[in-house]
């Protein structure tokens, strides 16, 4: 007699495991490291100002009192982008049993709530150029290689971005070295910036562990520890300060950013919402609900002169 197998049985219930894995990162090291602030305006102003070069300053005595050479404020800004997800779900998938999640709007409404992050953080970090949009046109904002032009830092023929409306044009490749880094921070210094962050790819996070201004650093390892080989430098002591090295999986060649790093004053970069993150229910049209995830928000670069970027890196 044959044996009776699961391969001609039926009724056998599924083997579904009730837990849904997704390894799709969520971090965000940009929007976590700047600060926040408001914006009331689709266009968001701040103004700039500096100090007159510092002199020797010497006065006759008794001399009549001079009028001093003042000067007025510069005034910038960045446009207020919409950043949007619409989920849709039928009142049938609402009701079925589901594994891994009790409701499929609140899995759908936490996903779409982490992919606009995603596209905000890609979007802050981009080249991209701030556009006043119309009405079948969406604005869009500057994002932080279209700023930064004080402390640049490009291969031949590259061109720098400016104040968001200009785009960071590429010049000719070169190894990112220890000495264009040291470059850099010293000219964030210089133009009166306290640099704090590193932002690089994961493939120059490699490259800056590796610097050998850090080396004797990086095999160290505490005494009552057990034997480790450390080959990773979260901190670069620089000449002016330690830069925490950072790196951001977001700066990669979907927007252009594969081949740049950021020396960062996070003290002086900000994102100003004109709207935060909020939900809503849209009108009912059928047998389905119908909910819009939104942030409108832009870019506050509170002074150019306070960041550094090293770009066209292999």
């Amino acid at each position: 007699m044959a044996t009776y197998q699961t391969y001609t049985a039926i009724g056998m219930r599924e083997d579904l495991s009730d837990v849904i894995y997704n390894i799709s990162p969520t971090d965000t090291p940009m929007m976590s490291t700047i600060g926040k602030s408001k914006a009331t305006a689709v266009l968001h102003e701040w103004q700039l100002d500096s100090l007159a070069a510092a002199g020797l300053n010497i006065a006759v005595e008794g001399a009549t009192a001079s009028d001093a050479t003042m000067s007025p404020t510069t005034r910038v800004g960045n446009r207020c982008q919409i950043s949007q997800k619409t989920i849709k779900i039928s009142n049938t998938l609402q009701a079925v049993d589901k594994a891994g999640r009790k409701s499929e709007k609140a899995y759908q409404l936490a996903k779409g709530s982490a992919e606009i992050k995603r596209d905000m953080e890609l979007t802050l970090l981009s080249n991209q150029v701030a556009t006043n949009g119309n009405s079948s046109t969406a604005r869009a904002l500057g994002g932080l290689q279209a700023w930064l032009s004080t402390s640049y830092s490009g291969g031949t023929s590259g061109v720098a971005g400016s104040l968001g409306t200009t785009a960071r044009t590429n010049g000719t490749n070169r190894t990112f070295t220890e000495a264009i880094l040291q470059t850099v921070v010293k000219s964030v210094y210089t133009a009166g910036g306290n640099p704090k962050i590193l932002m690089v790819t994961p493939a120059h996070k490699q490259t800056v562990s590796a610097f050998a201004g850090i080396a004797a650093q990086r095999y160290m390892a505490p005494t009552d520890a057990p034997t480790t080989i450390i080959g990773a430098a979260d901190v670069y002591l620089s000449d002016f300060g330690s830069l925490s090295v950072v790196p951001s999986r977001f700066m990669n060649s979907t927007n252009s950013a594969d081949d740049v790093a950021y020396v960062l004053d996070p003290d002086m970069a900000a994102i100003a919402y004109l709207r935060p993150f909020q939900t809503n229910e849209l009108a009912v049209t059928g047998d389905a609900e119908m909910t819009q995830l939104l942030a409108e928000f832009t870019l506050e670069v509170k002074n150019e002169a306070a960041h550094g970027i090293i770009a066209d890196l292999t």
